[in-house]
């Protein structure tokens, strides 16, 4: 603990990054020798015909990777925002993929930079726990977070690291009246993900209570968002809802539809993955509320959780993952296990941190969709 103490933030969270990096590229390596890929439930996800064949190296290190929302960003890169569907998925992923991959190949490109993201994510939490949390405390928020379920998907061809570093960086902009880091972080997590434009809530507050025209910077988060939004309408693409009522099948609701919807379910079908969904919802949500947590922070946890709820159809799709966008929740986590001794922390991490390689064992073979 004491040599923990004597290392930088930036020491920690790179450790903490190269160390998880090599751990999912290895397991993931691992376990595609072992996948038990079955040819119908691949081809009923888009761009499957000219996935790497199994067995090879390159399939091992990078193709084992090629699953699901990475195969639509890498189509993004290739050639677009032609299929009708592709307006759900967010252009600053896809243009960084492309920009890197000017230097090596897209995939490679998608994992370098997810990789990159999760480490300034990292330091980007240690900067906020550190509000809050004592001395090497602090450091359980990245150990609550590598071991929730679906971590491993910061490191996986996905957008969430490079919308979770903008998150957590447009707020510690605004918290040390950096205003300019603030307002264009968050201008940028909104063409990240959906969600991303949701951190103008704290940078919003944060920058009213100055008073000061210094702050003004932070009115630049929802241009983000909606220059991506006036784009498609103007090149003539479907709008965001619009693709995701047609080719998802997810109508967009007030929350209280999209609860009752996931309740009903639960209850009719007996949908036990659902009701873990919804139960981590409720589980985050009264974290959230805690006293210790600021008000910026508890409005922008309940906003995150409302959005989810904000869907019908395929009620609570990608929840878990979604969940790791409430920073808040995980330093409240994080407290709370530096107050317990390790036997009792690991009474919680272990079975979580299973759940999580469970997790990454249904979506490298093509049996969940997160």
């Amino acid at each position: 603990m004491c040599r923990l103490q004597s290392l930088k933030d930036w020491q920690v969270a790179l450790a903490m990054t190269v160390a998880l990096r090599v751990f999912y590229s290895a397991l993931a390596a691992a376990l595609s020798f072992h996948l038990h890929l079955d040819p119908a439930v691949i081809r009923t996800n888009a761009f499957t015909e000219n996935l790497p064949a199994p067995g090879s190296l390159y399939y091992a290190l990078l193709g084992v990777w090629e699953r699901f929302d990475t195969l639509w960003y890498l189509q993004i890169v290739q050639h677009g925002y032609d299929p009708p569907m592709v307006p759900i998925f967010y252009p600053l992923y896809p243009a960084a993929i492309r920009v890197v991959s000017q230097a090596m190949p897209a995939m490679t490109a998608a994992l370098l930079i997810s990789t990159v993201a999760a480490f300034f994510f990292s330091l980007g939490l240690l900067r906020l726990a550190a509000d809050a949390l004592p001395g090497t405390r602090k450091h359980y928020v990245l150990l609550m977070v590598s071991v929730w379920p679906t971590s491993f998907i910061l490191f996986a061809g996905y957008a969430e690291s490079l919308t979770l570093a903008l998150v957590v960086w447009a707020v510690i902009g605004a918290r040390e009246n950096r205003w300019w880091l603030a307002g264009l972080c968050g201008m940028l997590a909104g063409l990240g993900r959906p969600s991303g434009v949701l951190v103008a809530i704290p940078l919003f507050l944060l920058g009213a209570r100055t008073r000061r025209a210094a702050s003004l910077p932070v009115l630049l988060t929802p241009f983000g968002v909606l220059a991506y939004w006036a784009w498609l309408r103007w090149s003539g693409h479907l709008s965001v809802i619009a693709a995701y009522r047609l080719h998802q099948g997810m109508t967009l609701v007030p929350p209280w539809q999209g609860l009752g919807e996931a309740l009903r379910l639960i209850v009719s079908r007996g949908d036990i993955l659902l009701a873990i969904k919804l139960g981590c919802v409720a589980v985050f949500a009264i974290l959230s509320l805690c006293r210790e947590v600021r008000l910026e922070d508890k409005l922008f946890s309940l906003a995150v959780l409302l959005q989810m709820l904000m869907y019908t159809g395929r009620p609570l799709l990608g929840v878990m993952r979604y969940l790791l966008l409430v920073y808040p929740v995980f330093i409240v986590l994080a407290n709370y296990a530096g107050q317990r001794n390790w036997k009792m922390v690991s009474l919680w991490v272990v079975p979580v941190g299973l759940l999580n390689l469970v997790w990454m064992w249904a979506f490298l073979n093509w049996s969940l969709v997160l």
